[in-house]
């Protein structure tokens, strides 16, 4: 599982980075935390969910260049297939802390998302999208997803966060159309 979202301090609050608080999120749950990982360029934790062993990865290439960590990371942990991936990222189309589950689609202007689309030839893995909603006032989308969100927002993205780290429990112990059923509902 990869978290999306950008190394640094500077960015660690920001809306592009819920998908790495919702992967640290579940590590945290397990009892464990994210490590460096030279090899594939990830923040890495193993943990067990049922009898499951599931890897969760925060890539360190900045959001933009996910695909290259997901290089190293297959070389540790192959994927028999894209659908066997799930990628956690934050979502404009949805409103802020809003979560929706879903196998492929398109990549609505997400570097990150076109960067493992470009590694992995595919775009049918899972994806857990976290709603960050769209600017309110015109002006770039970048400096948006960048910026650290107002108190009241952050509020309903701690929300999506936990419920992102909800829908990666029920993936790995119920599968995919149960956690779209569990949480697309809502």
């Amino acid at each position: 599982m990869l978290g999306l979202g950008n190394p640094g301090r500077a960015y660690e609050k920001t809306r592009h980075n819920l998908g790495a608080v919702a992967i640290t999120e579940a590590a945290s749950r397990h009892g464990e935390s994210l490590v460096p990982n030279t090899r594939s360029k990830a923040l890495l934790a193993e943990i067990k969910i049922g009898s499951e062993l599931v890897a969760l990865a925060f890539p360190q290439t900045y959001v933009n260049n996910s695909g290259q960590s997901l290089r190293g990371l297959i070389k540790k942990y192959p994927i028999s297939t894209p659908e066997s991936l799930v990628v956690v990222h934050d979502e404009l189309d949805l409103p802020p802390g809003v979560v929706r589950v879903k196998k492929g689609g398109g990549v609505a202007g997400h570097n990150g998302l076109k960067s493992i689309v470009a590694f992995l030839g595919s775009s049918d893995f899972i994806r857990i999208r976290i709603g960050i909603g769209r600017p309110i006032v015109s002006g770039s989308v970048v400096n948006y997803v960048l910026a650290v969100p107002p108190q009241k927002e952050r509020e309903l993205l701690t929300v999506g966060v936990s419920k992102a780290a909800d829908a990666i429990e029920e993936i790995v112990l119920s599968g995919l159309e149960s956690a779209m059923n569990r949480l697309n509902v809502r």
